[in-house]
């Protein structure tokens, strides 16, 4: 099944899961520095790493995985996209995380690894299908009204 001309899903999916390591590794070393070393709280831990992360893993989705031309044209509503499900991963993230370590007595770094497994599916198909569509509507223009 080829997804753009000429490019099989498998390469795309191969080329999400690198991406995908290379926001892991940098967000969790992100955190490691920010929540073990510089002692920050959970909270300011888990927002700035994942912001470290996050712009990492954009310019990679965008111009790497999901590159596509069809949508230099729409490079706002891609960004908007793109912070709107960050933002709403960012918050299952971080309860994902406060829920097994409260929950479970397991740290946060241990449900790093747990909360990924779950997003690596998840965001897939919110990438694909609607934050890096194929193609956009064209963008809707109103008719000007006669007087």
């Amino acid at each position: 099944m080829k997804l753009f001309k000429n490019r099989p899903v498998l390469d795309q999916a191969i080329e999400y899961l690198v991406s995908g390591g290379v926001y892991f590794w940098v967000g969790f070393g992100a955190f490691a520095l920010f929540w073990s070393v510089l002692g920050w709280s959970l909270w300011w831990a888990a927002v700035t790493s994942n912001f470290v992360g996050w712009t990492t893993n954009y310019l990679l989705q965008r111009y790497w995985v999901f590159n596509n031309p069809n949508l230099k044209r729409h490079q706002t509503q891609v960004s908007g996209r793109y912070i709107l499900i960050t933002a709403v991963d960012f918050v299952l993230n971080y309860f994902i995380l406060l829920s097994l370590r409260r929950g479970f007595s397991i740290s946060p770094y241990v449900g790093q690894f747990i909360s990924a497994a779950f997003f690596t599916i998840w965001n897939y198909f919110w990438y694909r299908f609607w934050v890096f569509p194929q193609r956009l509507p064209a963008p809707h223009r109103s008719k000007p009204k006669l007087v």
